[in-house]
């Protein structure tokens, strides 16, 4: 069945007036004269057979028919309005603010960074490290790798992976066997909140060994990306996140001497309720997920 529909002019045109109530200010919105938008109403009264609005010195009301008119005038420009704004955001590039910790950033994320830049070159992705969990709302953040329990459901968490704790050392150090630890200087990570118990050299020692390690003694961070860092220039073992220096150990600056690990928590990916941009943020959260679960 041929539908039979007013012209799109017109219709524009009722819809300004209806929501402006004023010819002179519906024509200075749509660009055209008081006289056109007279017409367009005229046109559109004589297809449909009614009037549509009741016009009087000083104001414009709708009749009852142009109640109705309006209701699905409304409805449908709005509609046209967001399809608008949507293909004019797929055409712009989504600035995207990503938090996580400075060790996430720094060990996982940035030596991945060029292959998401190629794979997303619409996505231009601003770093946020912060080892602290920050309100994505007040900050204006869009997106975060939360690490810890499940977040709120308000945030629509993603579980992306299930972390473990591994002795990492640099090959220099020539680590092979758990007795060899005794002559190993600790590096010790201090202040981790997540995940308890601890994976600490007190841990590890109470579940591998060696029973004579000493396990107070060694230079102490707060931050594991530090941590990290010190055991790469070969000034000791550390017990740090897999997935932390997985990279690490991919490029040969870091070995594993041991299968041992110790369990830790899980890496969420968030998002902010209020952000824009759900297109790419959800291209960023499949990348993620698949980038996470190649890492374990």
């Amino acid at each position: 069945m041929k539908r039979k529909l007013p012209p799109l002019g017109s219709l524009r045109a009722f819809d300004a007036v209806a929501r402006l109530q004023s010819f002179k200010l519906a024509a200075e919105e749509i660009g055209v004269s008081p006289t056109a938008i007279s017409h367009q109403i005229r046109l559109l009264e004589s297809l449909l057979g009614v009037s549509v609005f009741e016009r009087t010195p000083r104001k414009v009301e709708l009749t009852d028919d142009g109640k109705i008119l309006q209701q699905a005038s409304a409805q449908a420009f709005n509609l046209l309005q967001t399809a608008v704004e949507n293909i004019e955001e797929r055409q712009r590039p989504a600035v995207l603010t990503l938090s996580a910790t400075t060790a996430l950033i720094t060990h996982w994320l940035v030596p991945r960074l060029p292959v998401l830049m190629r794979q997303f070159p619409a996505i231009d992705l601003r770093l946020h490290a912060d080892d602290r969990i920050v309100d994505l709302r007040s900050k204006q953040i869009d997106v975060a790798i939360r690490y810890g329990n499940r977040p709120d459901d308000l945030l629509s968490p993603r579980l992306l992976q299930q972390d473990r704790f591994m002795l990492v050392v640099s090959p220099q150090l020539n680590v092979a066997s758990i007795a060899d630890l005794l002559q190993t200087t600790l590096i010790h990570i201090d202040g981790r909140q997540v995940p308890q118990p601890s994976p600490d050299w007190p841990r590890w020692r109470s579940e591998f060994g060696p029973a004579a390690l000493t396990v107070d003694a060694g230079p102490r961070f707060t931050d594991e990306a530090h941590a990290i860092q010190a055991a790469i220039a070969g000034q000791g073992a550390v017990i740090a996140s897999q997935l932390m220096v997985q990279h690490a150990l991919e490029s040969g600056v870091l070995v594993a001497p041991f299968e041992h690990s110790l369990p830790g928590a899980a890496h969420y990916f968030v998002s902010n309720p209020d952000g824009k941009h759900s297109r790419a943020v959800a291209q960023l959260a499949d990348w993620f997920a698949v980038e996470m679960a190649a890492s374990e």
